[in-house]
């Protein structure tokens, strides 16, 4: 895990919405995607008093079918700064069960696994960017969005915004997975 080169660096540049259930299958339908819908879990990490909730810093493993990705996103000026590092499911498990020491992705601080949430994810690619369809599942909630990543945060918002208006979807402010998951943990 400490292999530096395995480390991957992006900035992520997204948009989105909340969404119905109702819209939410219409786009599936409308896309053809119905049957090209994929599970991944996210497990989120922080200290036992919540540093990295107030830093905004995320810290997860996404569990997508055999893979494992440890990713650190930390709010910047644009989007947000990732960092990602693959890992083995064996080393995943061993860190959602025992906690770690993230200074292995830059962080100084022991953390445990507080919350998890699950994603039905169906992507396409939509003009400049993907566009995805989520449903996600964490706790007793069940939610919808949508959201369009984008290399360009100008010409990615006015894909958006028009992609909004063409559906008939009103924009609802989304809230971030994480922050979702957390304050709906049992």
């Amino acid at each position: 895990m400490s292999n530096s080169n395995s480390m991957k660096k992006n900035v992520e540049i997204e948009f989105k919405t909340f969404i119905t259930e109702e819209e939410y299958l219409s786009l599936l339908e409308e896309f053809g995607l119905e049957n090209n819908i994929f599970k991944q879990t996210n497990h989120y990490f922080d200290t036992e008093d919540t540093k990295l909730i107030n830093e905004q810093i995320v810290l997860r493993i996404r569990e997508k079918g055999p893979n494992f990705k440890l990713t650190k996103k930390v709010r910047g000026n644009i989007g947000a700064d990732e960092t990602h590092l693959f890992i083995t499911k064996d080393q995943a498990e061993k860190l959602i069960n025992e906690g770690f020491n993230a200074s292995i992705i830059g962080l100084p601080y022991d953390v445990k696994k507080v919350c998890e949430l699950t994603t039905y994810r169906a992507s396409a690619p939509y003009k400049d960017g993907t566009i995805f369809f989520d449903k996600s599942v964490y706790y007793d909630k069940i939610d919808y969005e949508i959201e369009y990543e984008v290399d360009d945060i100008k010409e990615g918002k006015k894909i958006f915004n028009d992609f909004l208006k063409s559906h008939n979807i009103k924009y609802v402010e989304s809230i971030r997975k994480s922050k979702r998951a957390f304050e709906n943990r049992k």
